[in-house]
């Protein structure tokens, strides 16, 4: 791990790239740098093993441009919000010195989701903390932001992700044990899996529409957002 602009942090592998994709390399063709925080390494999916699903990872971040991939192995299915896991997420700040973090949604229907994004915010509180028994100089991110993708609800905005909209499907698809070949084993138990990669798409160019573009990723914030020129803002309100 290096230090980086923006970070996106989430439960699995892959999670990322259903989510932000197209946000990160958005921001890395402007010049930031970007590194990508995998919770667990996916080991209770019903396909693929950890070692097929970290090398797909590692496609997936080229694809993306990210600077680096990081693992932390707290257990898929098993991810809680505990002061162990926390502290471990905090170093990886520390180390990493983000200005911006993403997390999933703060609710949602995978319980290691909603986890991360408590586990997430909770790490970016505990890195700035100077007394905290942790390696490296205190660091605050300044702005985490919240993917809404995985759960219906309102955003606080929309990134337009038109431009790498494609590419953002090529690194989903470089996770072939999840969303490639014969899907009926994962089917039978999750039957809207067969479908989650339309839904992205369908998904994307909804939040898109919203804004006047073909695709976009919604992104929810806690705070009120700052808005210096509210002539030139660029969501028409009719």
């Amino acid at each position: 791990m290096e230090n980086v602009d923006l970070l996106a942090i989430a439960a699995h592998p892959d999670d990322v790239e259903l989510t932000s994709a197209g946000t990160l390399m958005k921001m890395i063709d402007a010049g930031y740098s970007a590194g990508i925080l995998d919770l667990t390494e996916g080991e209770m999916g019903t396909r693929g093993t950890p070692e097929v699903r970290a090398g797909e990872a590692e496609a997936a971040r080229r694809v993306i441009g990210a600077r680096f991939r990081a693992g932390l192995d707290l257990g898929d299915a098993r991810l809680t919000a505990s002061v162990e896991n926390r502290m471990a997420v905090a170093r990886a700040i520390r180390k990493t010195r983000p200005r911006t973090v993403i997390l999933p949604y703060w609710e949602g229907r995978h319980p290691d989701h909603y986890t991360a994004a408590t586990v997430g915010y909770e790490a970016c509180y505990a890195a700035g903390l100077k007394k905290a028994d942790l390696d490296g100089a205190p660091h605050r991110p300044h702005t985490i932001l919240y993917s809404t993708m995985y759960h219906d609800a309102p955003p606080s905005f929309a990134v337009d992700i038109t431009p790498y909209f494609e590419r953002k499907l090529e690194a989903i698809r470089c996770f072939e044990s999840q969303f490639g070949g014969d899907m009926s084993e994962v089917v039978a138990v999750y039957p809207a899996w067969a479908r989650l990669v339309d839904r992205i798409r369908t998904q994307c160019r909804f939040y898109g529409h919203q804004i006047g573009v073909e695709y976009a990723e919604p992104y929810a914030v806690r705070e009120t957002l700052a808005i210096d020129d509210v002539v030139d803002m660029k969501s028409p309100s009719i």
